[in-house]
C-alpha cells in the first residue's frame, strides 16, 4: 500500500485523465493554469469478500484516513461510506460497493466470475486502486449488466480506478458559486448531468454538486471495441453549518443523481 497520499492521487489523477479526456480541459478551464483544490474522489466496487469496500477502504485508512459517514442508495443497491483525513487539504474519499445478491442469478454469476478473476492478494497492491480490471467481459454481458444496474455495468469495462475527482468551488478563484462554475462550463460546450437538476442540493442540505456527463471512452470488450461512458468531473460547493464549521458530508438524494453521470442509456 502507498505510504504517500501525494504519490497515491497524483497516480490515481493521472489514470483518471487518460480514459477522461475533458477533466483536463475542465481544469484549464476553471484553473486557468492554476492547481485545483480536490473535494473528494469516488471508487466503485462490490460487496463481495474478496473486493469489498474495506478492502479498497484500508489503502486510505493506512495513510490516516477514518470513516466518517454511512449511505444507503436502495433504488441503486448500493451501500457507502466516506472518509476523510486529518489533514482538511486532503481530499475526502467516498467509496461505494454494489449489494450483488439483489440482482438476478445471471447478472451475479457474470459478476462473480469478474471477481473471480482477481488474483489473491491483488487489492494490498500498492497500484490496487488504479489497476483498472483483472477481466475481460464480452460486449453481451455488458449490455446484461447494463439492464440491471449501470453501475455494473461501468465496473465490468473500467474496474478499479477514480470514478471521479470533484473541483471544491468553495476554494475556486473568480467564481462566486456553482452555478457561475456550471454557466461556465456550458457555455464551454460541456454536457453537465440534469438528472434532479444541474444542481443537486443546495443550502438547505449544506451540499450543492454538479457533475458533467461521462466522456466517451474506447474499451476493448472480449469480443470487439466499444464505445462507452468512462469517468466525469464533479463540482462540489461546501456551506457553514449552525455551528460554524463548513459540513464535510455528502447528501444521498444528490449523490444517487451523481452516480447517473456514467448512463449509457
Amino acid at each position: 500500500m502507498h505510504t504517500n497520499i501525494d504519490t497515491l492521487f497524483e497516480n490515481l489523477w493521472q489514470d483518471y485523465v487518460a480514459i477522461t479526456p475533458s477533466a483536463k480541459k475542465v481544469h484549464e478551464l476553471l484553473g486557468g493554469g492554476e492547481e485545483l483544490i480536490n473535494d473528494h474522489v469516488a471508487f466503485r466496487t462490490f460487496n463481495i469478500e474478496k473486493v469489498n469496500l474495506e478492502k479498497l477502504a484500508a489503502h486510505f485508512r493506512a495513510l490516516g484516513y477514518e470513516e466518517k459517514g454511512q449511505y444507503d442508495f436502495e433504488q441503486k443497491k448500493l451501500k457507502a461510506k466516506h472518509f476523510e483525513h486529518p489533514n482538511d487539504d486532503q481530499p475526502k474519499v467516498f467509496i461505494s460497493e454494489l449489494l450483488v445478491e439483489e440482482f438476478s442469478d445471471e447478472v451475479q454469476a457474470i459478476i462473480r466470475k469478474m471477481v473471480d478473476e482477481v488474483p489473491d492478494g491483488a487489492t494490498d497492491a500498492d497500484n490496487f486502486l488504479y489497476s483498472g480490471t483483472y477481466w475481460s467481459v464480452t460486449t453481451e454481458e455488458y449490455e446484461r449488466l447494463l439492464e440491471e444496474s449501470e453501475y455494473a455495468a461501468w465496473m465490468s469495462a473500467w474496474g478499479y480506478r477514480a470514478n471521479h475527482f470533484t473541483v471544491s468551488v468553495d476554494k475556486l478563484k473568480g467564481y462566486e458559486d456553482l452555478a457561475a462554475v456550471n454557466e461556465a462550463l456550458k457555455q464551454a460546450g460541456f454536457t453537465l448531468n440534469t438528472s434532479g437538476g444541474e444542481i443537486k442540493g443546495g443550502p438547505e442540505v449544506y451540499l450543492a454538486q454538479s457533475s458533467t456527463m461521462a466522456d466517451k471512452f474506447k474499451v476493448s470488450f472480449k469480443d470487439a471495441d466499444k464505445e462507452i461512458p468512462s469517468c466525469f468531473y464533479e463540482f462540489a460547493q461546501r456551506y457553514t453549518l449552525p455551528n460554524g464549521k463548513t459540513y464535510t458530508g455528502f447528501v444521498a438524494a444528490s449523490a444517487d443523481k451523481i452516480f447517473e453521470s456514467t448512463n449509457a442509456k
